[in-house]
């Protein structure tokens, strides 16, 4: 007698879930991205640049700071305050090439670019009049633009260009005192004045006021003059308001379509240079942007270069790794929308016009088993090359590729359909795993 294709534990419960997905209809789909964020949407993947004089240290940016964060809880105490300071003074990053910088970020596969502007730590990596404590100050031995250099960089290069901005100054004397914090308020609609003008088109805003509510800040405020001055740009929500996107960080956001997110995740430990770092691997690093991507996010990917201006090498290799991969997978991930079938471990799917992206991660026994989609699958075939076979029968969707044409790190598999993917709505896999035949 011939094997069923469930698993044989728990069969009765996945058999439940078979006739629940099956009658489910094609629906609305995910919610279209607003003009101005289209191109966002189909990026997918950006590079996030953490740098200052801090990495003179190889300590946090911002949090290793010693003295009062006024108004979040404990003190630094890595680097004494009056260190931390002064270590702009010895910051002379003669090494460093906005070129380069751009280069490995397309080498990577990524289609824009996010930079730390201002850090909680208050120094400013542009030329900013608001404040003397600056990259292009007189007591600089660097006395250069970082922000404009990568601005005309990124243009040059074709990548989208965004700026990180902390609404916190651990720094600045005004800032949540008493008397003086709307003189504060004040330098800070200076510093973002400056940077929606001074730097030509700029794509994204990229606030960081470590939840704290938009009073604070005058978020409301501050966004004024960003949409005055840059109405098409991308703004996340970090300004204690819902603005354009969410931020999960450190970790891959749920699956959301109705919505748009982006994660914020680190390559190694920690968002600065690190001596010795301990970075992830390939495999984490491709399987984190996929599991983005296949919910419908974006991946925001944090590197933090040297004291002398280059990223480092073994990070540089990782993303041009990255970057091979894409360059073979790309169509999986760019321009494509969520599910759908929602992320889990062991798969994840993306969607484009008639065509589902499943990725598989993970294989228990000859094949994956998942819910069926209410649409015929008309062909199923490796992004690398080859067949797999299909069967849709009793509300499953069976898929089994021969072991040697199996990717360790992600299997891509494409399902050309006899209808729209994009109106499907989005269901889990919580059943998805081996299917004996």
């Amino acid at each position: 007698m011939a094997k069923s294709p469930l698993r044989t534990i728990g069969a009765i419960v996945l058999l439940s879930a078979a006739a629940l997905f099956a009658v489910q209809p094609a629906g609305s789909g995910p919610k279209p991205y607003p003009d101005r964020m289209k191109w966002w949407g189909e990026a997918r993947f950006g590079l996030f640049i953490h740098w200052g004089p801090v990495s003179l240290k190889g300590t946090e940016i911002g949090w290793s700071r010693g003295g009062d964060r006024r108004g979040y809880g404990s003190k630094g105490d890595q680097v004494p305050a009056e260190v931390y300071d002064n270590l702009y003074r010895q910051f002379n990053p003669t090494r460093f090439s906005a070129r380069e910088w751009v280069d490995i970020a397309r080498a990577a596969g990524m289609k824009y670019l996010v930079f730390t502007s201002r850090h909680h730590d208050g120094f400013s990596m542009f030329d900013t009049k608001a404040s003397n404590y600056r990259i292009t100050s007189p007591e600089s031995p660097f006395q250069r633009d970082v922000v404009r250099e990568l601005a005309g960089a990124s243009l040059a290069g074709g990548l989208r260009f965004g700026l990180y901005y902390s609404q916190p100054d651990w720094h600045h004397p005004d800032a949540f005192t008493p008397d003086r914090h709307g003189r504060y308020l004040d330098y800070l609609k200076q510093q973002v004045t400056e940077l929606c003008t001074n730097y030509g088109r700029l794509d994204i805003l990229w606030f960081d006021g470590l939840g704290k509510p938009a009073g604070d800040y005058d978020g409301e405020g501050l966004v004024r003059i960003i949409r005055r001055l840059q109405p098409a740009i991308v703004v996340n929500n970090r300004t204690g308001l819902p603005e354009d996107h969410d931020t999960p960080e450190q970790k891959i956001g749920k699956y959301q379509d109705d919505r748009p997110w982006e994660s914020c995740i680190t390559m190694g430990r920690q968002w600065a240079w690190k001596p010795g770092d301990e970075l992830k691997s390939l495999k984490e690093c491709l399987q984190t942007l996929v599991r983005c991507a296949g919910g419908d996010g974006n991946l925001l990917f944090n590197v933090g270069p040297m004291p002398d201006g280059r990223i480092e090498p073994r990070q540089v290799e990782r993303l041009r790794e990255m970057g091979a991969w894409l360059a073979k997978n790309g169509e999986s991930i760019y321009g494509t929308r969520g599910g759908p079938w929602k992320p889990e471990s062991a798969v994840a799917s993306t969607r484009k016009g008639q065509t589902v992206f499943l990725h598989v991660m993970q294989w228990d026994g000859e094949g994956i088993l998942l819910p069926d989609i209410a649409r015929k699958v008309k062909r199923a075939t490796l992004l690398a090359g080859g067949n797999a076979s299909v069967s849709q029968k009793d509300g499953w969707l069976v898929l089994a590729v021969p072991q040697g044409m199996r990717d360790p790190v992600d299997t891509v598999i494409r399902l050309e359909l006899d209808g729209s993917a994009m109106d499907l709505q989005a269901m889990a896999p919580a059943s998805a795993g081996k299917a004996n035949r």
